[in-house]
């Protein structure tokens, strides 16, 4: 086999790069290691911000998104039990976000990519990344108990912290930065209404809370857990005693709770791998750094290297511009380190630190008031929530 591109992993980040060369008339051959249902039964992020909502549109894939999809103009954070509204509209001159759940992402880009007859290769194992140093890098892999052989001009490593790209740079080249938190968040996925029409991010001596939302029947709830937890034992009555706890006394008292249909801990973590790209071999999203989800970042920095690996490919093929490749990483890093930053200081700034002196603790407690409080505070915030613009390839 031989196409342009080969993009490892059906994601949302290696399927949107998928749809997006594909309307660009570059080919693309896409490879995942799981089944369709299991990628789909992922539950993530569903915060989009502006640049990612044009993205999907640009990419053709926007029309259930903007039928179904909720747009928020704010979201409120809650500071020494009072509830301040950060107005992202009027703060970034009328910016906003989409509240849309990253599996129904995914499920139009499957759709979109299906209609279109595009070739996916799902159940695939023993991905082995060859000659990323040439200019005919290859791609092998096994399905079904047969051996494959992809040629292609450019690799993009779409496969997550996991996968196998990242892997294939050598340890001399790639540099790691990397910070684990001692917590993470307990998630419970319920359908119940909204507690609020918008999303609160509450801090609270007993830990952070976050009430969430993916439709208005649907809800997504978190409260931060010891990194030693268990969802096991956590019954659903102990959740949703402990959320109430963290809430101010008129949210927690509108809670309407329910069996949760989906419950699970995630651990938290800052990551970033440098350089984003080594020969022909390019690192996008989960692959190459990974975001506290305090700031609502990760699946937005995927997007933000999709659309600049996207724009340099465009002119590679239609302009011949080869001197563009190694633009990837430094444009995608400056971004992701202002990223990186935000969610570090969002989740500093909300969580409590088991470790933290007192010193420490008022200072948080402090810096929180301030920004919550402050006209200039609460725009470096909605300046960040909604997404800093991406830097254009030239």
């Amino acid at each position: 086999m031989k196409t342009q591109v080969a993009i490892i992993g059906a994601g949302p980040s290696g399927l949107l790069l998928g749809q997006l060369l594909h309307k660009a008339g570059i080919s693309n051959v896409v490879l995942e290691r799981q089944n369709p249902s299991y990628v789909l039964g992922r539950i993530r992020a569903g915060v989009l911000e502006q640049g990612m909502v044009d993205l999907l549109r640009k990419a053709g894939v926007g029309e259930r998104m903007d039928a179904e999809g909720l747009v928020h103009e704010g979201f409120e954070i809650v500071s020494g039990g009072k509830r301040v509204h950060i107005n992202l509209k009027e703060l970034t001159g009328g910016q906003s976000v989409m509240v849309y759940g990253q599996t129904e992402v995914t499920r139009d880009l499957m759709k979109a990519r299906s209609e279109a007859n595009l070739p996916s290769y799902y159940e695939v194992s023993d991905v082995a990344l060859n000659d990323l140093d040439s200019d005919s890098p290859w791609v092998a892999f096994e399905q079904g108990g047969i051996s494959h052989r992809l040629d292609c001009d450019y690799v993009a490593g779409c496969d997550g912290f996991h996968g196998v790209s990242r892997q294939a740079i050598p340890s001399t080249v790639l540099k790691i930065f990397e910070r684990e938190y001692s917590f993470g968040w307990l998630g419970v996925l319920a359908d119940t209404p909204p507690v609020n029409e918008e999303l609160v991010y509450a801090a609270h001596p007993r830990g952070f809370a976050l009430c969430s939302l993916r439709s208005p029947t649907r809800t997504r709830y978190y409260v931060q857990v010891d990194a030693s937890e268990k969802v096991e034992d956590w019954s659903d009555e102990r959740f949703w005693e402990e959320l109430k706890a963290r809430l101010p006394q008129d949210l927690a008292e509108s809670l309407v709770t329910g069996p949760s249909i989906e419950k699970s801990i995630a651990p938290l973590r800052s990551f970033v791998a440098e350089p984003m790209q080594h020969g022909r071999l390019f690192l996008v999203g989960d692959a190459a750094h990974i975001v506290p989800p305090t700031g609502a970042k990760g699946l937005n920095l995927a997007a933000s290297d999709v659309s600049t690996l996207f724009d340099i490919l465009v002119e590679v093929y239609q302009q011949g511009r080869t001197d563009l490749i190694s633009q990837y990483s430094p444009i995608c890093l400056r971004r992701v380190w202002k990223a990186e930053r935000f969610s570090w200081w969002m989740t500093s700034m909300l969580h409590n630190f088991p470790d933290q002196d007192a010193f420490s603790q008022r200072i948080r407690e402090t810096e929180l008031d301030y920004f919550a409080n402050s006209e200039a505070g609460k725009r470096c915030i909605a300046e960040n929530y909604v997404g800093l613009p991406y830097e254009k390839v030239s």
